[in-house]
């Protein structure tokens, strides 16, 4: 997938994604791509927020709508808390182009599990 981690925060995590390599037949960045970029960072970011209660935190739902189609370059996505819980969170992810056009528009809930005894 390519995705690389430009900013690591709990307030706001950023992570960019080359659009080769990850395009759907007809050219276009595939949709799955942007769920991956998406479930990657707000995972990422919960992950961190769980780690203050000594816990993981697991994927619940994740949706996306996608906006505008992208061809080439790279697209970068935002994650930003809507909800920071002690049994879930709720990241949206923001995905732009290299122009700033918003993508994609994902939401993930991710729910705070305690780590397995011996993890």
């Amino acid at each position: 997938m390519g995705i690389e981690i430009t900013q690591w925060d709990v307030q706001e995590l950023i992570g960019t994604m080359p659009v080769k390599g990850n395009r759907q037949p007809f050219g276009l960045l595939h949709g799955g791509a942007n769920a991956v970029l998406a479930e990657q960072l707000g995972s990422l970011a919960s992950a961190m927020h769980a780690s203050q209660f000594n816990c993981i935190a697991v994927g619940l739902e994740l949706s996306c709508t996608h906006h505008r189609a992208a061809r080439e370059g790279t697209v970068t996505g935002v994650a930003r808390p809507i909800h920071l819980g002690r049994s879930t969170t709720t990241y949206e992810i923001v995905v732009t182009d290299e122009e700033g056009k918003r993508t994609c528009t994902a939401r993930l809930t991710c729910l705070i599990r305690p780590k397995a005894p011996g993890a």
